[in-house]
């Protein structure tokens, strides 16, 4: 996992914990820790204490590396990729090296990668100096995970991808280098941590309309938007507060600025707050305080947090968006509208402000939805079975 455990990393856990309840025994690899301000949970420092850290670059164990890659094809494959591979290659070739004798020395046969970036190219040149099988996870479009994908995916076991919408543009992008099996599974959450142990309450005429969202503070988070949405539900006489979770990939020092500045400039401080990345009881509990969770992403794969929300019994607003109509429902279990359309938002939300049942209906559904086909033990039984599948076949 790459920079684990980072603020969106509590699926990773999740999963984890299933597999040790299954009775299993799982090894956590990860390319280095995440900025100081990113590590929120009160699971991360065992997180930390666990896992073995293989980003740094040493120099003569990337030669020693090298080396023994040449013969096997590695300046063939740096050609067809170009330059942007070279450098990844160059970074990355102690850790492969360091993950082959890591995995003799504890006897590991095979590693999953829940990361289509560096972190599965040391899996993939591991591999090629004599390591484990490995297998992948593809979590959002293949764009966001840097070059050399041919050669991460061509020597793969097997992968697990999130949406078919993403399984669709695989197929389309790369239909020679995929592995044998190609399994549409998507993360989930811990639908018996997440529930609610009191009915669900619509909102009430009269009274604020409390409104939670939670997502890394990214241009592509929507979270301006959102607050755009704001402001205008506010001047049309609609008493709105919003708390948004989490946090940039700075710590702080980053967009989080962007969003301050453009929070002054539409006069929200008493309306509008940034909690910061907040571990995953405090999220849990703003969920059960919240009336409405909204997400106004541009682009979003699938959406970990609209689960969450659903899980918790909360109506869900987001944005049809990437694959998040695989899991929202749109009238269903949940709303969805444009993206970068901050109108559209505001209605939405006014709407379902001023429509209870709907509100009722939307949580009642979205819980189902989650238990059904999102539920964090899926994606653990599917790794199982299908590592099972790789060491059955060879």
């Amino acid at each position: 996992m790459p920079q684990f455990p980072g603020q969106t990393h509590i699926f990773f856990w999740r999963e984890v914990q299933v597999l040790e309840s299954m009775g299993h025994e799982v090894h956590l690899l990860s390319t280095r820790m995440p900025h100081s301000g990113l590590i929120s949970h009160d699971w991360s420092q065992d997180a930390i204490a666990r896992t073995t850290y293989l980003g740094q670059v040493e120099p003569v164990a990337a030669l020693q590396a090298l080396w023994a890659l040449l013969p096997r094809g590695l300046p063939r494959a740096i050609l067809r990729e170009g330059p942007g591979f070279a450098k990844d290659v160059a970074v990355t070739l102690s850790a492969a090296r360091a993950l082959v004798t890591l995995a003799r020395e504890r006897g590991l046969d095979h590693v999953h990668v829940h990361s289509c970036a560096r972190a599965a190219l040391i899996a993939a040149l591991a591999r090629q100096m004599g390591g484990p099988t490995y297998s992948l996870t593809l979590h959002g479009p293949l764009s966001d995970y840097g070059p050399g994908q041919r050669f991460k995916w061509r020597h793969a076991a097997f992968a697990t991808i999130i949406t078919h919408k993403l399984l669709n543009e695989m197929q389309e992008a790369m239909p020679d280098d995929l592995p044998p099996r190609l399994v549409v599974r998507p993360m989930g959450v811990d639908t018996d941590e997440l529930r609610r142990d009191a009915p669900y309450q619509p909102p009430e005429k009269g009274r604020p309309l409390r409104l939670f969202s939670c997502g890394r503070l990214n241009v592509v988070k929507g979270h301006q938007d959102l607050m755009s949405a704001m402001r205008q539900l506010l001047d049309q006489g609609v008493d709105v507060r919003l708390e948004i979770a989490g946090e940039d990939d700075a710590g702080g020092e980053g967009f989080r600025k962007d969003l301050e500045a453009h929070l002054r400039k539409l006069r929200l401080q008493d309306h509008v707050k940034l909690l910061g990345a907040i571990d995953a009881g405090a999220v849990k509990q703003k969920l059960l305080d919240a009336h409405v969770f909204v997400l106004a992403s541009w682009h979003e794969p699938l959406g970990v947090a609209y689960m969450e929300a659903m899980a918790c019994g909360v109506p869900v607003i987001g944005t049809d968006a990437g694959g998040v109509r695989e899991l929202i429902d749109d009238g269903h279990n949940g709303k969805l509208v444009p993206p970068k359309d901050p109108t559209a938002l505001a209605r939405a939300i006014r709407d379902l402000a001023q429509n209870p049942d709907s509100a009722q209906r939307f949580s009642d559904a979205g819980r189902i939805q989650v238990e059904t086909r999102f539920r964090a033990s899926l994606g653990a039984e599917t790794l199982v079975s299908e590592i099972l599948a790789t060491r059955d076949n060879g």
